[in-house]
């Protein structure tokens, strides 16, 4: 079976008590506030826009099942499309698809080897449908919505090479708040109801032939229920199998089952701080060690495509390194390994397992496919994901841990302008601008490889730094756990001693720093702002919440299962204690604070964060009649998904740090305005250009 990951903005987890603050230690003193360095100015010598943020020329390249045709995401009139070719007629490919405004960005092969399924939303409100591609004529498009209901969620979690025309598929159009289980055939689109979830079940494992072997459910103390299907007098009911602690629900899943299906594979870090890859027989609940690693959670892993026995395993520290658990791979793995010297990742395979597809990326390029031959041993290079970057001045990324000042090794990475690392070491010759780049989910993390803002930023002139911050995920459970209740608290003050590392390591001057970020890099940025009103020269929020009660309020209806979660990770709301918790760590509670310019991106569909929250803040300022930028984008929505947006966007973005922190930057050019849908809402007048 096929198993499909469907990501959300949260992952999940707990803590039983507020995490305590860190041991006493003074905030750095404030920075001076000395005048703004000087403007930068318009060089047309910089990495064109277009090259970062515009369509690759190809990406996620995919095997069809019986290895006959190759698929990939293209142009097709700007937009990005679905392309099929045969393996050996790649010439010959021709566009399945004809999507006119969004990109598709997901989609997985039928084990038909006939039929494609993409998801699509509509301008970004994450109300994805199911789309069939049928691929009986060739250079004929013929598309169908396989779950045609209005305001309503799909979510693909099930295909089966034992039932190449089934799909399993969550859906919420019952109740906006519960995902009910369907199988739905491809061929006809009718679906079958196999779940009705009035249990508040959140996930599914499934066998190879599609049968439920777990759920999960969320409890009120946060800790998650695993269930075991049972049958009574002819309706399905759940029985309580085991129960995960609420420390551990973010470090503790079921991955699959064992060939025989006697065993179930899980990543568990019960009893231990990081998450182990284990087996454990089903019956007698006995767990066996597979691989583990003190400082990674196991992460990516390989399984083989028909036997479905687990193969290799991946452990992301500051780098991926893997395990290989099967050795009829590991001369695969090592050959595959040698092509780049970057990172490899195996990202598709035939059923009959002859034929890879490898995927090799690096800090300096964003990824080169090639297809292994595993028969002959040899691998064919196919494409570069952007052929046009290749011969363009990218930099270093470099893996750095800075240690907090209650010592928590935060995995962090610096990126460095040529001219500040001319031997090539990644120590900066002299200090410089820098922006500090913070990540979003909170639970999520950053990661080693090639990242466009990095380039972006790095070209016009600013050193990168990236925080994995406490709440970060992969580091064990004791590091996402030490996140809890620290909004605007501890795990803010990470960021500021990463801030602190910079300036004492020469990076940057304390005068001479940003502070940029999405979702909750976007709350991070406002809270930089309000919160250490003197530490940011300027900010850069995107899609950030500023108000973390109305956050809460506005949550989508299908989030309601994890609003325990938020509870606990973020505040709870319902008690006094955590109104006034929440209250403090909002920054529009602070907002009268700003003393630094601020530019603000929000997606006006954006069913996370609403518009609400930039809008609350941007009222803020002007009352107090604080510098800010607020440009909105009608039909995005949790961050920016066209390309012309995301080149307006951040042409206005390089071109307000030009302004605060002395960068260079490309003009915003009348054409690529006018491409986008971007409304300047207010301070036209803060960013060159517009």
């Amino acid at each position: 079976m096929k198993r499909l990951v469907v990501i959300a903005l949260v992952a999940c987890g707990g803590s039983k008590a507020p995490t305590p603050t860190p041991p006493a230690r003074p905030d750095p003193a404030p920075v001076a506030a000395t005048p703004a360095p000087p403007a930068g100015h318009p060089r047309s010598d910089l990495i064109p826009r277009a090259l970062l943020f515009g369509n690759p020329e190809r990406r996620a390249i995919e095997l069809s099942p019986d290895g006959r045709r190759i698929s990939w995401l293209a142009p097709l009139n700007g937009v990005m499309n679905l392309w099929v070719a045969p393996v050996d007629k790649l010439d010959q490919a021709l566009p399945v698809t004809e999507e006119q405004t969004r990109p598709i960005r997901q989609y997985y092969w039928a084990f038909t080897s006939k039929h494609l399924i993409y998801l699509q939303d509509s301008g970004g409100d994450e109300n994805f449908h199911a789309f069939r591609v049928d691929l009986g004529v060739p250079g004929v498009v013929r598309v169908t919505d396989l779950t045609p209901y209005k305001g309503a969620r799909a979510e693909v979690i099930g295909l089966s090479e034992h039932q190449p025309t089934a799909l399993l598929v969550n859906l919420n159009d019952r109740t906006p708040k519960l995902f009910d289980l369907y199988k739905v055939d491809l061929l006809t689109a009718k679906r079958t109801l196999v779940v009705q979830n009035d249990d508040n079940l959140t996930s599914y494992t499934f066998d190879d032939n599609l049968g439920i072997r777990f759920a999960s459910r969320k409890q009120p103390d946060g800790s998650d229920q695993l269930l075991v299907p049972e049958t009574k007098a002819g309706k399905l009911g759940w029985k309580v199998y085991d129960t995960v602690p609420v420390e551990d629900t973010d470090t503790t899943r079921v991955l699959g089952i064992v060939p025989g299906g006697k065993a179930a594979y899980m990543t568990d870090s019960r009893g231990r701080d990081t998450a182990a890859l284990v087996s454990v027989d089903i019956a007698s609940k006995k767990q066996t060690v597979l691989a583990q690693d003190a400082r990674a959670d196991a992460g990516e892993f390989l399984m083989h495509p028909t036997r479905h026995n687990l193969q290799a395993v991946g452990f992301d520290y500051e780098r991926t390194s893997w395990k290989v658990l099967d050795a009829s791979i590991q001369g695969d793995l090592d050959a595959l390994a040698k092509l780049e010297g970057g990172d490899v990742h195996v990202v598709s395979r035939t059923l009959d397992d002859h034929a890879w597809i490898a995927l090799s990326t690096s800090d300096q390029h964003p990824g080169r496919y090639y297809l292994w031959d595993r028969n002959k041993h040899k691998a064919t290079f196919l494409f570069a994901s952007r052929p046009e970057l290749e011969n363009q001045p990218l930099v270093k990324m470099w893996p750095i841990v800075i240690e907090s000042r209650d010592h928590q090794k935060m995995v962090s990475y610096l990126t460095l302008p040529a001219a500040a690392d001319p031997d090539g070491d990644g120590k900066a010759n002299q200090p410089g601008p820098m922006v500090l780049l913070v990540h979003g989910g909170p639970w999520g993390r950053d990661s080693w490889g090639y990242n466009t803002l990095h380039q972006l930023l790095a070209n016009r002139g600013y050193a990168v730094l990236s925080v994995n911050f406490r709440g970060s995920v992969g580091f064990g459970k004791k590091f996402v756990n030490a996140g809890n209740l620290e909004w605007g608290k501890a795990m803010h003050q990470d960021l500021i001693d990463a801030v602190q590392w910079a300036i004492g390591q020469k990076v940057a001057p304390a005068d001479q720093i940003a502070i940029m970020g999405g979702s909750y890099g976007g709350y991070a940025t406002l809270a930089g702002l309000t919160l250490t009103p003197d530490v940011f020269r300027c900010g850069v929020d995107i899609v950030g919440p500023s108000n973390l009660l109305t956050l809460l309020a506005s949550i989508p209806p299908y989030w309601a299962p994890l609003m325990t979660l938020f509870k606990q990770r973020i505040g709870d709301p319902e008690t006094a204690e955590g109104k006034a918790l929440l209250t403090a760590a909002s920054p529009l509670t602070h907002a009268a604070q700003i003393r630094r310019p601020l530019l603000i991106g929000q997606g006006a569909n954006d069913p996370r964060v609403k518009q609400a929250e930039s809008e609350q803040i941007v009222k803020a300022m002007k009352d107090h009649r604080l510098p800010v930028t607020y440009i909105v984008f009608p039909d995005e929505g949790h961050g920016f998904a066209r390309p012309p947006n995301n080149i307006a966007f951040y042409g206005a973005a390089e071109a307000f740090l030009s302004v605060h922190l002395g960068g260079s930057y490309a003009p915003l050019s009348a054409e690529e305005i006018k491409a986008s849908t971007m409304q300047v809402k207010e301070g036209k007048t803060g960013v060159p250009g517009l």
